[in-house]
């Protein structure tokens, strides 16, 4: 050739005449020319010799070498040492690329000047000429070293690397029978130099029954050393990146010992597949057991599994008579190392799983757990269970054509009528017409005890006997709030509802106390003759107001309130009691003190306001004062601090009365809540001075009844008009654990403080927002109702007492409520599931359930064990559903239809179970906003994380609002 080629392609060939020529032909393919290959015979005996010679004779770009080294490091070597172009590329006699191989790697490395590599996805070739999905690793080309330290990232022929360098590094390590092509790219990644990705399957790798690389005692064996090197300094490399001088970093993925385990696991795997398992759970150790790598073991296992097996993805169900076994015991050895069996199941259910996604069921698969069938929609006939399946993986046909699938939990046979129930469920009435409606008359649950209905009637029966012989009391049923009366009746009526049960407004409180106080101590300077007082209610003020006065006339709308107040006074001789209505009824005349206080409110409007004021004045003697208590509401100023009733408030009074001829504020007594006003009618020769306003602080603590009612500081929304102006089709549902000050800094994301939690809820408030249940969320969606307002549903996991404790308080507070799923087996106990992050927390005991339930809080199912459920065979599910249900509902005296998955680990069994089981909602894994196209068995919810700000909550739920 003239000049040297761009690319040297070296091809080691040891007895190669099967494939030698189909790999040599890939070259001839491409459609950039300027490369040469230099074909390594390494010690051949067969024809592969004869073979290199003809190319050779046919284009000059082909070159020969005979090499003794009985070894694909070696015969690499000999070609590197005799290559000329820029750009080495190592293609094995059995592998080939795409015809668009060099022209796209080329055009990739021209565009990154300083790149050291370039890499493309691959795909392995079953022996049959079948294809496994192709793939690629991204994070190479974002921290090649990091990656190869762990694993082999790339098929040997799948890059071109840069020659000059190649050589510097030495180029293969001969002492390793595998893993010396991961070995050289560790090397070359340690440098720190940029790699290009080419996303696109270019390199075609034929899967061999007899390839070294299913050698896993050797690879494992080399493997190690790799990898130890990819944790060390490397002698062997001159000038690493400072980064990488020492080795790989093990927060970057893993320690040694873990990314020896993932190969291990994939080897394991493998020799199942080829029948020649001999599992070594030591090798396995030190796999990760968490939930979030049970898919990912699943992974690696089922490629390991293809390349064993020799088997693409769509052969694997069909043949799992010849690997089944020793899989599973795999799956059950791997539990067993983590000490944790439960999470030795998780993986096999995703491995299943993923066998029967890529199967076409055209027979039926009997797997360890799951069996997958074809089902005729139309005419759906029994299934037997076989022994240790509980889950069936279906289609459902219809026509020749798969119309749905279908997964779900079984404990026992599937009969016609539970078919008919699964597929009403699923396919469209339409579909089925004709047959839909004679399916619809026919199904219903049969009475079979070896059915999975009778199964689960069983589990039914057993949880309700231990529920019942439990040490917990039954607690009849919470008594429902009272209503209160409504204002379309009558007003005498209407208040004789307020006082048919006694103390409507915790009179005794030290809230109601300090306010009466007050009220005594803006009373007129000197004796008061005759005073009256409208709407004694029941005599708590009037008993204390009668020994500063000469007569009283203690009145009020009700009798009842009348009579209690009697009763309370009848040792005050001053006091004359008779039943009023100030509004409508004529007031005594020429009074020297007149009281009305806290219920002008209930009055129509300010016109009768305006009325009624004036004829208080009018009953004043001149000179006499009339003293009026009465709290802010936000009706009249929504920026500041008031109580959130549907009506005018302090301020308006006292503008009224202010505006009323003949009357004038000489003193008041302001506290943030309400104020207390003392007006004088003037009498002709009465000279008007300047009011005295004393503002006070509230030192009572103000109790829940009152609490509820307040919006701090104002607010930038109300409910009720939110309620007439707004509908929605979504709304937030907020997840929160724990509300603490302290507790664990590995758990930090899952706590805030109860400052923090505070703030949330004020925010909540006072932007319009009301609280729902979950039982309300899903009459919605079934309704396709939208959502009217602000509503939000507040839930808590796990059922700590840091939850009673703090949490409630403030909902309460913030007149919110919220739903609590409780872990009902540990009731009582602590969070042994968070025991690894430090100490674990106290959970709420029945009897703080039941009085919290009372009191209005709402609870759920977080399941009886706090086990995540992807790993629970279908009848510990089943089991957990059905006591967790029955225990809330004898705690609180009221059914529950809620649940939500413990971790937040769902699967496809979990649903339809649940429903069985009595739920009617859900709460999954999912992360966002709750709308009326949701599932109501697996809701969404928002994650209101500790680590968070009260900026962040807001623009989190505002964005819903949007």
């Amino acid at each position: 050739m003239a000049h040297n080629p761009l690319v040297s392609i070296v091809v080691p060939a040891h007895n190669a005449e099967a494939t030698l020529a189909r790999a040599l032909d890939c070259l001839l393919d491409q459609e950039i020319v300027e490369w040469e290959a230099i074909v390594v015979d390494d010690a051949s005996t067969d024809r592969t010799p004869a073979i290199i010679a003809d190319y050779v004779e046919r284009d000059a770009r082909f070159r020969t070498l005979s090499s003794c080294a009985h070894s694909a490091a070696g015969a690499r070597n000999s070609g590197i040492s005799t290559a000329r172009g820029h750009w080495l590329m190592f293609l094995d006699a059995d592998d080939w690329v795409d015809a668009g191989f060099l022209a796209k790697m080329l055009a990739a490395l021209k565009t990154a000047p300083d790149a050291v590599a370039a890499y493309c996805g691959s795909q392995r070739v079953m022996p049959d000429g079948e294809l496994i999905p192709s793939s690629i690793s991204p994070e190479v080309a974002s921290q090649p070293f990091e990656t190869f330290a762990r694993r082999c990232a790339i098929a040997t022929h799948a890059l071109l690397v840069d020659r000059e360098t190649i050589v510097e590094l030495g180029g293969f390590d001969v002492s390793l029978r595998t893993c010396e092509d991961w070995d050289l790219w560790q090397r070359l990644a340690r440098l720190g130099k940029n790699w290009v990705m080419v996303d696109e399957p270019l390199a075609f790798y034929r899967v061999s029954p007899n390839a070294l690389s299913r050698n896993s005692t050797q690879m494992l064996a080399d493997a190690e050393i790799v990898i130890a090197r990819g944790f060390s300094p490397d002698p062997r490399v001159k000038h690493p990146a400072s980064a990488h001088a020492n080795g790989a970093i093990e927060a970057n993925g893993g320690t040694a010992s873990e990314a020896l385990a993932w190969l291990a696991l994939w080897n394991a795997a493998s020799d199942c597949g080829s029948g020649s398992a001999s599992i070594k759970p030591q090798s396995l150790r030190a796999l990760p057991a968490g939930r979030k790598w049970a898919r990912e073991i699943a992974k690696v296992a089922f490629d390991g599994l293809m390349v064993g097996s020799l088997s693409v993805p769509a052969q694997l169900a069909a043949r799992w008579d010849r690997f089944g076994g020793a899989l599973t015991e795999l799956m059950i050895e791997l539990g067993k190392v983590w000490g944790d069996p439960v999470a030795g199941r998780r993986v096999q259910y995703h491995l299943e799983q993923m066998l029967l996604d890529a199967d076409d069921l055209a027979a039926p698969r009997r797997l360890a757990r799951t069996l997958g069938i074809r089902v005729d929609a139309r005419n759906p006939i029994s299934t037997e269970l076989p022994e240790g399946i509980d889950q069936i993986y279906a289609h459902l046909m219809m026509d020749g054509e798969i119309e749905a699938v279908v997964q779900f939990g079984v404990l026992g046979a599937v009969t016609s009528d539970h078919w008919i129930e699964l597929i009403l469920d699923v396919v469209p009435a339409e579909r089925l017409s004709p047959a839909a409606e004679a399916l619809s008359a026919t199904a219903e649950r049969g009475s079979d005890p070896d059915s999975h209905f009778g199964k689960l009637a069983q589990l039914a029966a057993q949880a309700r006997e231990l529920v019942r012989s439990s040490a917990e009391p039954a607690e009849p049923p919470a008594a429902p709030r009272r209503a209160r009366p409504r204002h379309d009746k009558d007003r005498t009526s209407f208040w004789n509802g307020y006082f048919a049960t006694e103390d409507p407004w915790n009179y005794g409180s030290s809230y109601e106390q300090e306010k009466y106080e007050r009220q005594l101590e803006i009373l007129p300077a000197g004796p008061i003759g005759r005073a009256l007082e409208l709407a004694c209610a029941e005599g708590h003020f009037t008993r204390q107001l009668a020994p500063r006065v000469g007569h009283l006339t203690a009145t009020d709308i009700s009798a009842i309130a009348v009579e209690r107040t009697r009763a309370r006074c009848s040792d005050q001789p001053n006091i004359e009691f008779g039943v009023l209505d100030f509004s409508a009824d004529t007031l005594p005349g020429n009074m020297d003190l007149i009281f009305c206080s806290e219920v002008l409110y209930y009055l129509d409007d300010l016109a009768e306001l305006r009325r009624i004021v004036k004829k208080f004045a009018e009953a004043l003697a001149p000179g006499g004062s009339f003293i009026s208590a009465h709290a802010f509401v936000l009706r009249d100023n929504v920026e500041r601090t008031g109580f959130d009733w549907n009506t005018f408030g302090a301020q308006a009074i006292s503008e009224t009365l202010a505006a009323t001829e003949g009357l004038v504020l000489e003193q008041s007594i302001q506290t943030e809540l309400y104020r207390i006003d003392r007006f004088r009618r003037l009498s002709p020769d009465d000279v008007v001075t300047e009011p005295m306003i004393d503002h006070v602080p509230i030192r009572a603590p103000i109790g829940i009844g009152v609490a509820r009612n307040i919006v701090w500081g104002g607010a930038r929304a109300l409910r009720r008009d939110v309620a007439r102006s707004e509908r929605r089709q979504r709304i937030p549902v907020l997840m929160y654990h724990s509300v603490a000050d302290e507790g664990p800094a590995a758990l930090a994301r899952f706590r805030l403080t109860p400052a923090a939690f505070a703030s949330q809820m004020a925010w909540l408030r006072a932007n319009g927002f009301h609280a729902i249940m979950s039982d309300q969320l899903e009459r919605s969606i079934a309704n396709r109702q939208p959502f009217a307002g602000r509503p939000v549903l507040i839930t808590f996991d796990d059922g700590f007492q840091n939850f009673a404790d703090h949490a409630w308080p403030i909902l309460r507070a913030n007149d919110l409520t919220a739903e609590v799923f409780l872990v009902t087996d540990l009731v009582g106990e602590s969070a042994k599931w968070d025991a690894v992050s430090g100490p674990p927390t106290r959970l709420m005991d029945a009897g703080t359930v039941r009085r919290l339930a009372a009191e209005g809080a709402f609870f759920g199912s977080h399941l009886a064990t706090h086990r995540a459920i992807d790993g629970l065979s279908s009848s510990d599910l089943a089991a957990e559903l059905l006591r967790s249900r029955m225990f809330i509902e004898r705690w609180t005296g009221r059914p529950i239809s809620a649940f939500a998955a413990p971790f937040s680990v769902t699967d496809r069994r979990l649903g339809r179970l649940a429903k069985e089981s009595g739920y009617r909602i859900g709460f999954g894994g999912r992360h966002g906003p709750a709308d009326l196209n949701c599932d109501p068995i697996d809701l969404p919810r928002i994650e209101i994380r500790g680590d968070r700000s009260l900026d962040d909550f807001v623009a989190t739920v505002e964005a819903v609002l949007d």
